[in-house]
């Protein structure tokens, strides 16, 4: 495996050769691409030098990384509870106030183990909203895995199984991978009977923002490749010539539904990081820079504003005791380039700082009034009601089964569509279970809690606190301060 990319190498080489080196049978003369000065009847010596790799050489080394990673990567079975949609006549021949029924679903994904106590790592929108979580391992043996945590702003979810003998992928540096390199990717597509499917093929380019997290204020940093993807394969691994995992496949770019060539993997680096945080601090942890857009420069803007090169973000605005504030950043300053990378877009700058650790120091080069100068910032840590869906842990997601609803940070364009006064501050119920205590006792989907027993509530981390403090108190009721389209009332539901 250590040769793999000097046989690749040969191995082109010998293609080459072959497609060059011809004979005009007819002339009995070599062409121009002949090998010069070559006698067929001429004895070969062994000179006691190595024989140089082959195409089998190749091809057995590419069957070994196979054969050692297949084994680290699950088939992920989720089931569901879905509602069926209301037969529209039955508000006609039935009861108008019926509720639809519920029934179970199943959907396919992927998963790579990668440690030894069980961690698996996969996709968020693989286990969204699921009820029960199955993986089947390379040896067909089942288990039932517990979801760690999720994030869909990167679209990784951390899984844990209890299973003995784990087989467990070495990660990579996605920060090396370079376009044009060979990579596998292993996963199950379409269904159960294809699983530890493995394809091959390059990486065709990397840092992709393609817009599909965009929902959920994402950060993508996408890498392309050609490798076969298809639906069932998110989750799965792609791995790179040394037998390392360098992605988690995520996304296709498809005509057809299928495989056309285009497919992309959230880097091992961000996944990593993600996981990491998930099991230390039950949540993503982010960097934060605290500032705004202002606008990015392209050939107009520079010109506009006098810059020797089109590429930057303006800086719209500075949270005064930020970190970006604290370090000297000013309204108006051009970022031109981060730790000596040239910043292209708002999206690839905002995602770099918000996949970075709190506490990691940036280098930024800025353009104020004309004068270049260097700063050197320390990341803070993104306040936590700023994250437009915070994902589910294992603990919020044992909360949300009990309460019989889940809520989300309100935000100013949530407000908006729900029409309450701006500057409110609250959580606003996402989705409630059918026949739960809150919804027998009135709490609707929609609704923007404030307070729970007369005690104010601001994001998802104060909800919580002030759920489980009920929930230990003698009386085990929580009274809810319900805004519902501007009007406020009172909902007590049983804990």
């Amino acid at each position: 495996m250590k040769n793999v990319r000097s046989y690749l190498f040969l191995a082109l080489v010998a293609v080459l050769l072959l497609g060059f080196y011809t004979i005009d049978f007819e002339s009995e003369q070599a062409s121009v691409f002949a090998m010069p000065d070559f006698n067929p009847t001429t004895d070969v010596q062994d000179s006691g030098q190595q024989t140089a790799p082959s195409l089998k050489d190749f091809n057995d080394a590419i069957v070994n990384i196979a054969d050692q990673t297949n084994p680290t990567v699950v088939t992920v079975t989720v089931t569901q509870t879905v509602q069926a949609r209301q037969n529209p006549l039955a508000r006609f021949f039935g009861d108008p106030q019926a509720e639809p029924e519920e029934y179970q679903r199943q959907g396919l994904g992927s998963g790579v183990i990668v440690s030894r106590d069980g961690y698996i790592l996969t996709n968020h929108h693989v286990v969204e909203d699921a009820d029960e979580v199955e993986v089947k391992l390379y040896n067909d043996k089942r288990y039932n895995a517990k979801v760690v945590g999720t994030d869909p702003q990167t679209d990784i979810a951390v899984l844990k199984v209890d299973a003995p003998d784990l087989n467990v992928i070495k990660l990579g540096n996605s920060e090396k991978l370079r376009v044009g390199e060979m990579v596998l990717a292993i996963g199950s597509p379409l269904q159960l009977e294809l699983g530890h499917s493995v394809s091959m093929g390059i990486v065709s380019a990397k840092d992709r923002s393609i817009g599909i997290l965009r929902q959920q204020a994402g950060y993508e940093k996408f890498i392309q490749t050609d490798a076969a993807i298809n639906p069932g394969n998110s989750g799965g691994a792609l791995v790179n010539m040394d037998g390392e995992l360098v992605g988690i496949n995520s996304a296709i770019a498809s005509r057809s539904g299928g495989n056309d060539g285009i497919g992309f993997a959230v880097p091992i680096n961000i996944a990593k990081s993600v996981m990491e945080s998930i099991i230390e601090h039950g949540r993503v942890v982010r960097g934060y820079l605290g500032i705004s857009m202002g606008g990015e420069v392209d050939a107009t803007m520079a010109r506009a504003l006098d810059l020797d090169k089109d590429y930057g973000v303006i800086i719209g605005s500075v949270e005064k005791d930020g970190p970006a504030g604290e370090a000297g950043l000013r309204k108006g300053d051009v970022i031109q380039t981060l730790n000596g990378e040239p910043v292209k877009s708002w999206d690839s700058f905002r995602t770099a700082i918000g996949t970075s650790s709190p506490g990691t120091e940036i280098d930024l080069t800025i353009n104020r009034d004309g004068e270049m100068q260097e700063v050197t910032v320390t990341l803070g840590e993104q306040p936590e009601e700023m994250a437009v869906n915070q994902g589910r842990t294992e603990e919020s997601e044992s909360m949300d089964k009990e309460l019989g609803f889940i809520v989300r940070n309100l935000t100013p364009e949530i407000a908006r569509q729900l029409r309450v006064e701006p500057g409110l501050e609250g959580v606003v119920v996402t989705e409630i279970t059918r026949g739960s205590s809150a919804q027998r006792q009135g709490l609707r989907r929609g609704d923007v809690i404030t307070g729970i027993n007369r005690q104010g509530v601001g994001n998802v981390r104060e909800f919580r606190e002030a759920m489980r403090a009920a929930s230990e108190s003698e009386e085990k009721v929580a009274l809810l301060d319900i805004n519902r389209q501007g009007n406020s009332q009172y909902i007590a539901i049983e804990l």
